[in-house]
């Protein structure tokens, strides 16, 4: 799970627009910079710009009591994912401090360290409720297979009595249900996929925190996890009723 993270890098005073736009190239040249859609997460800031911004937040205007405006220009930097851990961070500051030109960096070290705090505690909770929730889906597809086969141990029964071997009766049904796993594995993706495009819409900034090799990565296990479980189950089912004897199956 991923936030955005951003710094304010402010500027010397009195530095020449070249000297800004060379610190802007050597900023966004850092590997930690976030690219999103081919675009750079550094945005310039001049002192005019934060002075019209300190107006409108405070509707303060020092500029009738300050002969000079006191604001600097500055850098806003978000920060990319992998890059967000609470040592990198600080490395990151003092990497930026040493840019010539850059007076201050600062970012909300209070709100990062509780984020992370916060995360750690929502993992080993979602951590939780997904193992119960992955151990009760995995108890109902096991039962919900037990029970079809149930209506078919008969047939089981009359396949090995003229003569079927083993390994040909579990055959069609270990086929239907490798099939019929990966499918439902396709399904579960393909719903996945239209919550996540749809929180995607109506959620600004949910996209930042998107991994598509992950989420890739999750659909291939979702329908590999669907055809090996909905398998594992037809088999150990098929096998309890050939081992049955003709008075157990009624």
């Amino acid at each position: 799970m991923s936030y955005l993270i951003t710094y304010q890098v402010f500027l010397n005073k009195n530095l020449t627009e070249s000297q800004i736009n060379s610190i802007g190239k050597a900023l966004e040249a850092k590997p930690f910079v976030l690219i999103k859609e081919d675009k750079s997460g550094i945005k310039f800031i001049s002192q005019e710009e934060a002075a019209k911004v300190f107006l409108e937040d405070t509707g303060e205007d020092f500029s009738k009591f300050l002969d000079d405006n006191p604001l600097r220009d500055s850098y806003t930097i978000s920060i990319a994912e992998a890059y967000q851990t609470s040592e990198q961070i600080q490395q990151i500051v003092e990497e930026i401090k040493k840019t010539e030109g850059v007076f201050e960096v600062t970012y909300m070290a209070d709100l990062v360290d509780s984020i992370n705090q916060n995360l750690t505690k929502v993992a080993i909770v979602m951590g939780g409720f997904i193992l119960i929730l992955i151990f009760t889906v995995v108890m109902l597809i096991n039962n919900t297979i037990k029970l079809a086969l149930f209506s078919q141990r008969f047939l089981i029964r009359s396949m090995q009595l003229v003569g079927a071997t083993r390994g040909f009766i579990r055959k069609p049904f270990l086929a239907r249900a490798f099939f019929f796993g990966i499918l439902a594995g396709l399904i579960a993706s393909g719903l996945l996929f239209v919550i996540i495009e749809y929180t995607k819409a109506n959620i600004d900034g949910f996209a930042l925190l998107q991994d598509y090799n992950l989420l890739y990565f999750l659909f291939g296990a979702l329908v590999l996890i669907g055809a090996i479980l909905s398998l594992f189950s037809t088999l150990q089912a098929v096998n309890k009723y050939l081992n049955m004897s003709l008075d157990e199956l009624y």
